[in-house]
């Protein structure tokens, strides 16, 4: 064989390999397709063919039997709805065991539980006429501003009983709320439960990465100028999440992130491997399984939009896994509850990991493989001749 038939046949058989994809065949739409139907016959290119294979990969990899699913949830969601229509299900099916999210999705979503409504309004109302009116807007979300006051009294109310007075984590902050919120919602018979109210009965722990930036945060700031105890231990959030993802992977399975939007939450749930390998030295090598529904951009340097491929030169991601990193951008109203129905019509429940309940030999776990990375540490700083740094430059 010549040479130039040799570079013929290897183009030929890489060009057959470039073509190897499926081809672009739906089969036409007859109006009565189930959502998962529609999302494997029809989103086939762009970005629903990235939400597509957001979906199969969540179905097929995510949710397996030996991996741990830690979401992050951003963005007025809870106010839209998307609490009781999308999250809920999937924490009681099993198939979110960890979260992080904005004191914010967690605050709204404690309305409905209160037996407080919000309503469908326009984006385009007179602003000024709605604060004269009592009426607070979340774009085209609106809540009468009495429903906040009363959340914010139940909250100072439940956060005063003696278990609050102490320094905890945010999980075991949700953990308590949602106990009272369990008790309010079965006082007024209501059918509806709150995501913290199906937290605590699931042992899902819910951390929030920025404890005082939300109402909650807010009014346990205002306890504490009438001298109550109870504080955020945000030491406990990072080492908590930390010890969650490092069991997971030294458990035998993997770790997998479902990232909502982007924000603080995003990046929360994703330095757990960067707190594992750069600031606790134990050996580890980033996630397993990246998902993120999003409507920012990379390019504007901002964490929301820094892409998997970024996330591997920290330490987040496996860099061995990237196949398995799919981003979807596209708004997480629409993305999101897609995604979510695809996943309960093609996977059965999973039980329930109850990682709240674990919380405790988790940390143990984590502490034992710290001091074994940490005494190898302390032999090589020995070596090191570390430089004279005098307290007096300025």
């Amino acid at each position: 064989m010549t040479r130039r038939a040799r570079e013929d046949g290897e183009m030929n058989d890489h060009k057959r390999q470039l073509l190897g994809g499926k081809k672009i065949a739906p089969r036409p739409l007859q109006g009565g397709e189930t959502v998962a139907d529609l999302i494997d016959n029809a989103f086939l290119a762009y970005n629903a063919g990235r939400l597509r294979e957001g979906c199969q990969l969540f179905t097929e990899r995510m949710l397996a039997e030996d991996a741990t699913v830690g979401m992050s949830l951003t963005g007025a969601m809870t106010p839209a709805g998307l609490g009781m229509s999308t999250v809920i299900p999937l924490v009681e099916a099993g198939f979110i065991d960890w979260i992080v999210s904005t004191g914010a999705n967690l605050y709204h979503d404690a309305h409905f539980a209160l037996g407080y409504s919000l309503h469908r309004g326009s984006p385009f109302a007179d602003d000024v006429d709605l604060r004269e009116h009592g009426v607070v807007r979340i774009y085209d979300v609106y809540v009468d501003y009495g429903a906040l006051l009363r959340t914010d009294e139940f909250v100072r109310k439940v956060s005063k009983n003696d278990e609050f007075q102490r320094p905890m984590s945010s999980a075991e902050y949700h953990y308590l709320l949602g106990k009272y919120l369990k008790e309010r919602e079965r006082a007024l018979g209501l059918k509806y439960k709150s995501l913290l109210t199906v937290a605590h009965e699931r042992g899902v722990p819910i951390y929030t990465s920025s404890p005082g930036d939300s109402s909650i945060g807010m009014n346990v700031a205002e306890l504490a100028l009438d001298g109550h105890k109870l504080t955020y231990d945000v030491s406990a959030d990072v080492n908590e999440t930390a010890a969650i993802v490092l069991d997971a992977k030294r458990g035998g399975g993997k770790s997998g992130v479902l990232i909502i939007g982007g924000g603080s939450p995003k990046n929360f749930v994703l330095q757990t491997e960067p707190q594992i390998q750069e600031v606790l030295g134990i050996e580890e090598v980033g996630h397993d399984y990246f998902l993120q529904i999003t409507d920012a951009r990379p390019d504007t340097g901002g964490l929301s939009g820094a892409t998997p491929a970024e996330a591997v030169s920290w330490g987040k991601v496996d860099p061995n896994r990237l196949p398995d990193a799919v981003v979807c951008y596209c708004d997480g109203t629409v993305g999101f509850p897609l995604l979510a129905s695809y996943a309960l019509a093609r996977r059965e429940a999973r039980p329930h990991k109850r990682l709240y309940d674990r919380r405790a030999e988790l940390m143990d776990r984590l502490r034992q493989a710290y001091r074994q990375a940490r005494k190898f540490r302390d032999e090589r700083v020995e070596a090191w001749e570390l430089p004279t740094v005098d307290a007096t430059d300025s």
